[in-house]
């Protein structure tokens, strides 16, 4: 088989090179309408006129345009693990490194709160809640399984299925947190708190409607 030489080599990265500027270029555009005038409120075509490209060519670097809301989902995980360090390397208790998590989270959303409501209200319009965003489940699991195996955590609960558990417990605190009137609003932190507090101690009273069936996850 031919390989290619050395200038042809040289073209097919500079080409790939000036595709990641370009669909960088794109994803920022969109972040910056989305950030003045909401998600709904922004076209495809409105979004390729800010990058000075052709509406066709948005095509070339993002499929559709809900496809923007999964790579900064992706993003804000990314943003999330670096913050999180030594939570994500087993170094803390697993109740510590969960509420540490919660607490990241809220801080995020709240450093940026015009473009977290905009997403947010694409995500819901998206139809997303009734999807399976992965990425941060996979952060949740990995701090549970490092709780299971220091014996924090019942060792027959699934790692995943508690990660789905408390991503959805994130996102519906999230989404009363974002409905209320911007004078109700404490802090999206104290509020994941809450509720994972809630989550981690149970409601149930001793010899409650628990007995005879496992108890929690911790």
């Amino acid at each position: 088989m031919r390989q290619p030489s050395d200038e042809q080599a040289g073209v097919t990265t500079r080409r790939g090179r000036n595709k990641e500027r370009a669909r960088k270029r794109v994803y920022a555009s969109a972040l910056t309408l989305f950030r003045r005038q909401g998600y709904a409120q922004t076209s495809v075509a409105q979004i390729a006129e800010h990058a000075d490209i052709a509406r066709g060519s948005f095509f070339n670097y993002f499929p559709r345009k809900d496809a923007l809301i999964c790579a900064w989902m992706k993003e804000r995980t990314t943003a999330l693990t670096r913050r999180l360090g030594s939570c994500l390397r087993c170094g803390m208790p697993v109740a510590e490194s969960l509420g540490t998590c919660m607490s990241v989270l809220g801080a995020l959303n709240e450093e940026d709160l015009d473009l977290s409501m905009a997403m947010l209200t694409g995500w819901v319009q998206a139809g997303r809640p009734l999807g399976r965003e992965p990425h941060l489940d996979a952060v949740f699991a990995e701090i549970v399984e490092c709780g299971r195996a220091r014996g924090e955590i019942h060792a027959t609960l699934d790692p995943g299925q508690v990660g789905e558990l408390l991503r959805d417990l994130y996102i519906g605190v999230l989404c009363r947190w974002a409905g209320r009137p911007p004078s109700a609003r404490h802090s999206l932190g104290a509020d994941l708190q809450e509720a994972l507090d809630l989550l981690l101690h149970g409601i149930a009273t001793p010899g409650g409607p628990h007995r005879g069936r496992r108890r929690g996850f911790v």
